[in-house]
């Protein structure tokens, strides 16, 4: 069976946003507390939390950064054609 990742995200139209979060994070604060209240993806309200997922299932350069990361690890803003992210990889399989 592939490899499977299991992450959660937040979702922001622009860089400065991002990176405003990500301090936050790097600060201690709730990543799914902070992706229910600013994430405009619609797994927001779940904290984000978009399940185990495998390579070819996301945009590519959401997959690269959440299959390098680690368990645990918050990575980005990762820029996408549906905005900035950060993605926490909770799991792997």
């Amino acid at each position: 069976m592939p490899t499977q990742v299991k992450a959660s995200h937040i979702l922001v139209p622009n860089i400065n946003k991002a990176m405003e979060l990500m301090q936050k994070v790097n600060n201690g604060e709730s990543f799914a507390a902070l992706a229910k209240q600013h994430s405009t993806c619609p797994s927001g309200k779940n904290g984000g939390d978009l399940g185990f997922f495998r390579r070819g299932q996301m945009v590519k350069p959401f997959e690269d950064a959440a299959f390098k990361a680690e368990k645990g690890e918050v990575v980005g803003p990762v820029q996408t054609q549906f905005g900035y992210h950060l993605i926490q990889v909770t799991d792997t399989k």
